[in-house]
């Protein structure tokens, strides 16, 4: 088989501020080098102590170009940047496929090298996002897009009906999950009473629900106490939402919610084993990362029934479902689980074993790999997108 070369069109590779995309580019980048292949990541990143102009990630080549600019006079500019950075990768090594998330081709333009895959995490159209030039620019990026993908099939489904993709195929591949880096502690311990959420500190997460449950949940199980892993909203609200949140708990309730803010990715699998529960109620989700994590780690879950909560979790036998606009529906499986240490070793065991079977990372990058190389062989081979896309 020959070895491919994959860019990724992708401005929140980690460290710098990231979400699910960054994470699951970063982890799928980094294994496929491992297979033999070239990985590229091409993204446009305002200043930080993250902007390393260009480094080598455990052999994903990372370029990350400064934004420059006042925001109204910066599109263009950095758009042929942008380009520029993909055809001179393309020189080096010519470039298989160009794949980025839902409006990713709208911001690079049409013409690139290579093949191009759109794969969906859950775009504007799909969260909810009514801002017309979101949603434009969506349109416009899969017009470009030479092949589409989603990370589940919610997802896949939600966007096709608001978008109006019509019978347009849609491969269904999973996000993968490192079991090898999330795996349960040897001797099963864990904190007791530990509550542990991961994830951005907004609205459509469910965190403000779950802080709402916490005081019921305290008074069923003295010892609980709910631990925080996650950042605010980019760009950062006037007041931050873990501040309003903190402000509205009761006194005697406060001290048992800690607002540990954004860390390190390298952090979370041991903050996740000393957890007795994970708990992530998120109104709407595409196929979160951050589920799979606390799945993999061996721990009882409860996690949103909406969204792809059913694709993901077997109800009562891998996780628990709730309804996460009720903050009673939260407190009353988080309660279940806390008083019941044979349920979670029960549903931690089941979890664990499923995301090793179905979610690992060996298993889906093979998936990706067939993938691609699939794409590239039916009638869309590299000579042709080589031959047709070879200038800027």
């Amino acid at each position: 088989m020959a070895a491919l070369h994959i860019c990724f069109a992708c401005s929140e590779y980690p460290p710098a501020p990231h979400g699910g995309i960054g994470s699951f580019i970063q982890t799928l980048g980094r294994e496929l080098v491992r297979r033999g292949h070239r990985v590229s990541a091409v993204g446009m990143y305002y200043s930080g102590p993250h902007l390393v102009e260009e480094e080598n990630d455990c052999g994903v080549h990372v370029i990350r170009l400064p934004c420059r600019g006042w925001p109204l006079l910066r599109v263009l500019p950095n758009r042929l940047r942008q380009r520029k950075a993909f055809f001179d990768l393309h020189r080096q090594t010519p470039i298989d496929i160009i794949e980025g998330s839902e409006a990713a081709f709208a911001r690079t333009g049409g013409g690139l090298p290579g093949l191009k895959l759109l794969r969906m995490h859950g775009g504007p159209a799909f969260f909810g996002i009514r801002d017309f030039r979101e949603l434009r620019a969506e349109r416009w990026s899969f017009r470009i897009a030479d092949e589409i993908c989603a990370v589940s099939q919610c997802v896949a489904d939600g966007t096709r009906r608001i978008l109006g993709l019509g019978d347009r195929h849609v491969e269904v591949i999973p996000n993968p999950v490192n079991v090898e880096e999330f795996f349960p502690p040897a001797d099963g311990s864990e904190e007791e009473g530990l509550i542990v959420f991961t994830g951005t500190v907004i609205e459509r997460k469910g965190i403000r629900q779950l802080i709402e449950a916490m005081p019921a949940i305290v008074a069923a199980v003295p010892a609980a106490h709910l631990e925080v892993y996650g950042g605010e909203a980019v760009p950062e609200p006037p007041v931050p939402m873990a501040k309003v949140l903190n402000d509205s708990l009761p006194a005697e309730i406060a001290g048992r919610v800690s607002w540990k803010g954004r860390v390190a990715r390298g952090t979370l699998p041991g903050v996740l084993r000393r957890a007795s529960v994970c708990v992530y109620p998120s109104h709407i989700e595409a196929m979160p990362i951050g589920w799979l994590e606390g799945l993999a780690t061996g721990k009882a879950v409860v996690a949103s029934k909406t969204g792809p909560g059913p694709e993901i979790i077997d109800d009562g036998v891998t996780g628990l479902l709730c309804d996460p606009a009720d903050p009673q529906s939260i407190a009353g499986k988080v309660i279940r689980l806390l008083k019941d240490r044979e349920e979670r070793g029960r549903l931690g065991a089941a979890a664990r074993k499923m995301c090793v079977e179905r979610y690992s990372l060996p298993a889906l990058v093979e998936r990706n790999i067939d993938y691609y190389q699939g794409l590239l062989s039916r009638g869309k081979s590299v000579s042709k997108y080589r031959a047709t896309s070879g200038q800027s």
